[in-house]
């Protein structure tokens, strides 16, 4: 009777949407909930047991509900949210969704994440076309349905064994009060061992004290508890690992049994996760509450946890060490980079070496000093960012990398500041900038451009989401990506180079050996290997796109450049990782 309800009308109270194909029982659900405080790494935690589940030969699914009224992330600060996180669709997500990406190889999309503003405008526009059937729309049952039908229709569309749903913010929040009641409804409709309830919670461990204390984390899982969910599974974060004495107060106060209380404390790297939730058996016990044991692949599971198991390894013990300075004005907030963070962690592990990152804020950076903050770098990254200020100082050190043959790459914005830079420095254009920068330039080599406008058609001038691009043969970046004619970035932009300065600029030696077909949009550069060992930039985000097992092509070039610099310079000593360079969220 319920499975076959709809829409909430005067004959019924229930409201159970369900897209068409759906089939009950099919599609689990595991969904993630945190206390205490946010920034827990509920994300981290969801994406490595997603991951285990995945290595068993299953399908699964992630999906992450924000409780912010924004229809995406786009607009959102990154001193506030960290980086924004670029699928190939154009969607504008949190980071969280390029933790999913990264950990289980996939490429995600915008049914994979919803936001209050997603949600509310779907209720609307139903409430206008009088889908409703006259009746007053509620939080309940109508918006909650809305969260349960988006769930679905990653169900169907996914054809997933289990979906993932990680819940923003804390319990207690009062934007996120109607996702956790959507959650308990989901429940109810679609019957026993359907969805695996799990609570990220935090442990303290004052100083002044000498030992953890649980009271935080009890309250946190009170409030879960009255608000009718039971969670089956109590992960608790923690500096150090958390005490058997803590943990049997949680089961004792939550109902949960203890080998379902499992510490997640800090560890060297986020890639070794999944192997501590195996070492806890908890995927075992997710497979159990779920009944989903006849579908999973025990073959596939050694081979995946294997191909895994030697990349950990190798983020472990590494033999060499680079410097690698990142130039921007978000250098104070790490999460505004998180992605070029971790490719370069990729690259770290497939090239044996540790990358040591260099934050370097450029706001007061010139060419009279740019050598002190670029000295003992064997390469430097100008990545993306929008406005004016450290404009200036990220052309100065584009200048510096230059002339001392530092490999360079440039991303986005950095693409754009090295064409500023050639142009003035090589080309002699004296007063070449972007008229994002300068509106009055006398050469604007880099600008939004009336064809752009037309090409984008409705979706305004920024290009957003994967592109295809078109490679010179003969290129470096022929030469990164194994002379492929063609490759798939993904873009996060508006500005471009200004067609009537691209032959002057190539002129002077700059070479574009990436473009978009059909038209004349840039979209790589470099220099010739006689001029510079690697100089390279592109108005992509190939930080996004970067995996564990699968690093992005660019950086994995300018790391290996940077080694080879580091063999001609001097020696290098391997420190021991810094404390706490791991699991912090």
């Amino acid at each position: 009777m319920l499975a076959s309800l709809s829409y909430a009308s005067d004959e019924t109270e229930f409201y159970a949407p369900k897209p068409a194909g759906y089939k009950p029982g099919k599609t689990k659900y595991v969904i993630v909930f945190g206390t205490v405080m946010s920034g827990l790494g509920k994300g981290i935690f969801s994406s490595s047991l997603a991951k285990c589940l995945q290595d068993k030969g299953l399908t699964v699914a992630p999906i992450k509900l924000e409780g912010y009224l924004n229809i995406d992330s786009g607009t959102l600060n990154p001193y506030r949210h960290g980086e924004v996180f670029v699928l190939d669709d154009g969607m504008e997500t949190d980071m969280d969704l390029g933790t999913y990406e990264r950990l289980l190889d996939q490429n995600l999309s915008r049914l994979n994440f919803a936001t209050s503003g997603q949600i509310f405008t779907r209720v609307l526009e139903k409430e206008r076309k009088g889908s409703y059937l006259g009746r007053d729309v509620q939080m309940i049952p109508h918006v909650t349905g809305e969260v349960k039908s988006k769930l679905r229709e990653l169900a169907v569309t996914s054809d997933a064994d289990v979906v993932f749903v990680e819940i923003g913010g804390t319990v207690g929040d009062v934007e996120n009060a109607y996702y956790i009641e959507a959650m308990r409804e989901l429940a109810f409709e679609e019957g026993p061992n359907s969805c695996a309830f799990v609570a990220l919670t935090y442990i303290l461990n004052p100083p002044m004290l000498g030992e953890q204390k649980s009271k935080a984390a009890q309250l946190g899982i009170k409030s879960l508890l009255g608000l009718g969910i039971q969670p089956h599974i109590i992960a608790c974060r923690g500096k150090e690992p958390v005490t058997r004495k803590v943990r049997e107060k949680l089961a004792l106060y939550s109902n949960v049994p203890m080998e379902n209380v499992f510490s997640m404390h800090d560890i060297d790297s986020i890639y070794l996760i999944p192997e501590m939730l195996r070492g806890a058996s908890l995927e075992e016990r997710v497979i159990d509450i779920l009944q989903l044991r006849d579908r999973i692949d025990p073959v596939n599971e050694s081979l995946r946890r294997q191909e895994w198991n030697d990349f950990a390894r190798r983020i472990r013990s590494v033999s060499r060490q680079v410097r690698i300075g990142i130039m921007g004005k978000y250098t104070s907030v790490r999460d505004s980079y998180a992605s070029i963070i971790h490719a370069l962690e990729h690259c770290g592990a497939a090239e044996n070496c540790r990358v040591e990152i260099v934050w370097v804020d450029t706001t007061d950076i010139t060419d009279a000093n740019a050598g002190e903050h670029l000295a003992g770098l064997q390469g430097v990254i100008v990545p993306g960012g929008f406005g004016v200020r450290g404009t200036e100082g990220k052309i100065a050190c584009i200048k510096y990398v230059r002339e001392n043959r530092i490999p360079y790459l440039g991303i986005c914005y950095g693409f754009q500041m090295a064409v500023v830079e050639f142009a003035r420095n090589v080309c002699g254009l004296t007063g070449a900038n972007s008229t994002e920068i300068d509106s009055d330039t006398p050469h604007p080599v880099v600008d939004i451009l009336p064809e752009q406008k037309q090409i984008e058609g409705l979706g305004g001038n920024m290009r957003l989401g994967g592109r295809d691009v078109q490679i010179k043969p003969g290129t470096l970046a022929a030469e990164l990506f194994n002379n492929a004619p063609e490759v798939r970035l993904r873009f996060r932009h508006r500005y471009e180079v200004d067609p009537q300065y691209i032959e002057r600029l190539e002129a002077g030696g700059l070479i574009f050996s990436g473009k978009a077909p059909d038209y004349p949009i840039m979209q790589i550069l470099e220099l010739p290997r006689s001029v510079h060992p690697y100089f390279v930039g592109t108005q992509a985000h190939p930080e996004f796109q970067s995996r564990p097992l699968r690093p992005q092509p660019f950086f994995r070039g300018l790391v290996r450049a940077a080694l080879e610099r580091a063999a001609a310079t001097r020696p290098e000593h391997i420190p021991a990782p810094a404390p706490g360079a791991g699991m912090t969220t």
